[in-house]
């Protein structure tokens, strides 16, 4: 879509719409009520929002589905960008453009929950960031980003990638008042998989943080330079944020998944990853910066050192 073309089809649009597009865009599928919480928390009731909302579906740049939630069947509002809400964001070049295009038969899908629940993580950085004089916003966490982890046809098959559910961006400012940059990779695990299979994912992470590919040429040689250097200051660390099930269960689960890190050498000895568990609970009820998260190896205590920004390299002031 060219330049022209794009300001006449935004020409309507307030600008708090056009700040809505591109949430739309990179989230993929957002409630209502998550809208409220990242845009318009300081409102009782979202009808501003609503409004533009609406504006957007009336102008075929957005669209929603029904999620019908709690006993008695309540229905709640999913949006998501159409095709031609797409073409506009990606000629503003404000996010990354991604080949992905969600569909109404997919935002009715069992897709909803998981979405739901990554977004809610990143809502509940957000909302802590504000509290906190940090700063994490509505566009700094990108879902579902691909990094490879092995050479060859990506073709043959999903292990040549990594797909973190999330890498999300925290700005964190110190009590000396130095600003420093969190990276995570985020995995969210609401009980529905077998701890198994999470456990092989963490074995792909730690396969990541020491891959280094091959160079391409006359005369292949393998690289000396891992390959995230080139997207990461720092090999970001690993959020695993659980939910879906009792506290009980939860921690069953957690103790299952340091019991296969342990003995998974490739996690286990010399590996980089830095990665730990907690709850959605206790996420959103204590902040990421509290005691609250579990460390994958080692000891089992909830600590507050995984993420402490003093340890990952910061940005100036």
């Amino acid at each position: 879509m060219s330049l022209a073309a794009t300001e006449a089809r935004t020409a309507g649009l307030s600008r708090f719409g056009q700040q809505l597009l591109p949430i739309l865009y990179q989230h993929r599928l957002i409630a209502t009520g998550q809208l409220h919480r990242l845009l318009t928390p300081h409102t009782g009731r979202p009808v501003y929002l609503l409004r533009q909302l609406g504006y957007l579906r009336a102008m075929g740049l957005a669209e929603s589905t029904d999620r019908r939630t709690g006993r008695m069947g309540r229905c709640e509002q999913l949006w998501y960008i159409t095709p031609l809400g797409c073409e506009i964001v990606e000629a503003s070049d404000e996010v990354t453009a991604r080949s992905y295009r969600i569909s109404p038969r997919a935002a009715a899908s069992q897709l909803q929950e998981h979405t739901l629940a990554v977004v809610n993580t990143g809502i509940a950085f957000a909302e802590w960031a504000g509290r906190l004089g940090d700063e994490c916003g509505p566009l700094d966490w990108e879902p579902e980003l691909a990094h490879r982890v092995r050479d060859g046809d990506s073709r043959l098959g999903d292990d040549a990638f990594l797909v973190p559910d999330a890498v999300l961006r925290y700005t964190r400012t110190t009590r000396d008042g130095r600003r420093q940059l969190l990276t995570l990779f985020l995995e969210i695990d609401r009980a529905t998989m077998q701890v198994a299979r999470l456990g092989r994912k963490l074995g792909t992470y730690a396969r990541y943080a020491s891959y280094t590919p091959q160079l391409s040429g006359r005369r292949q040689q393998a690289s000396t330079r891992e390959a995230w250097r080139e997207r990461y200051p720092a090999f970001p660390r690993l959020l695993i944020v659980l939910s879906g099930a009792s506290e009980r269960v939860l921690q069953r689960r957690t103790e299952d998944l340091r019991a296969l890190a342990s003995a998974n050498p490739r996690i286990a000895q010399g590996s980089q990853l830095r990665a730990g568990i907690t709850t959605a609970e206790l996420l959103d009820r204590h902040g990421p910066f509290a005691p609250i998260i579990t460390p994958v190896l080692g000891d089992a205590e909830p600590t507050d050192v995984l993420l402490a920004p003093h340890a990952e390299p910061g940005v100036s002031k």
